[in-house]
């Protein structure tokens, strides 16, 4: 009795088996030999990169404040006066609000270390650092000198951009793929073959910039009245694809 519904299971079980497989599945594989599989068409994968050069019309100003006091509380409040007379004078130069931003505030113990002896502290140090935007280039250098001569004794350096870089970023793409193009009819007319539609298509965007340049007032200008002089100089800004095309024997 028990063989009878043993040989009874075996049909009912195989074909739960075949009703979890698809159609398109099964009848592929009752069409395809075993261990057959589909051939990936030809492609060409290529990379091409397009470049311009382009004018800057912003520059950006990193300075800071640094005091020096018995406490905290002094070291603070000599730092706040100075940075009142900076904003004071970045208002005069022009610049908008909005263009001015704290980039940092720092207080610090400062201690003096003698062989032998442990740490003295002399008193404490206060920072206050902010990144300004200028946006008229021409007054990058007097910009810098006017906030110099309120109480900055930090700069960093000055670097430039662009306040909007869609366009430079579209005309190096046409050139990138222009250069796409030329390189993928280029390997299909040595390889002997047609070539297809692009399959994939993928990019990058990079601006490159000169490192900040440092700042320097000398006394001859300072004796002339004469504000420091700054270069722009161009942007580089660059687009990187990479794209697959299909190829027709």
């Amino acid at each position: 009795m028990i063989r009878s519904q043993f040989r009874l299971l075996m049909p009912m079980a195989a074909a739960v088996a075949l009703a979890g497989v698809s159609a398109p599945a099964l009848a592929q594989s009752m069409s395809e030999p075993a261990g057959h599989h589909m051939v990936a068409p030809p492609h060409l994968s290529l990379a091409a990169y397009g470049e311009v050069k382009v004018a800057p019309d912003m520059a950006t100003i990193n300075f800071g404040v640094v005091t020096e006091a018995a406490t905290a509380e002094a070291a603070m409040r000599q730092n706040a006066q100075s940075m009142e007379r900076v904003m004071a004078a970045l208002r005069r130069a022009g610049v908008a609000e909005r263009d001015i931003q704290t980039s940092g505030l720092n207080l610090s113990a400062q201690y003096d270390y003698l062989p032998d002896q442990p740490p003295r502290l002399r008193g404490y140090q206060a920072t206050n650092r902010v990144t300004v935007t200028v946006r008229d280039l021409e007054r990058v250098g007097s910009t810098a000198d006017a906030v110099v001569s309120a109480g900055v004794n930090q700069i960093d350096g000055i670097s430039f951009g662009l306040t909007d870089r869609t366009a430079a970023e579209d005309q190096a793409r046409r050139l990138a793929v222009r250069d796409l193009q030329r390189k993928a009819g280029l390997y299909a007319e040595a390889l002997g073959v047609q070539l297809g539609g692009i399959r994939g298509l993928s990019e990058g965007t990079s601006m490159s910039v000169s490192p900040p340049m440092p700042y320097a007032r000398s006394m001859a200008m300072e004796s002339a009245d004469a504000s420091t002089s700054v270069s722009p100089g161009e942007l580089t800004v660059r687009v990187d694809i990479s794209g697959i095309y299909d190829l027709i024997r």
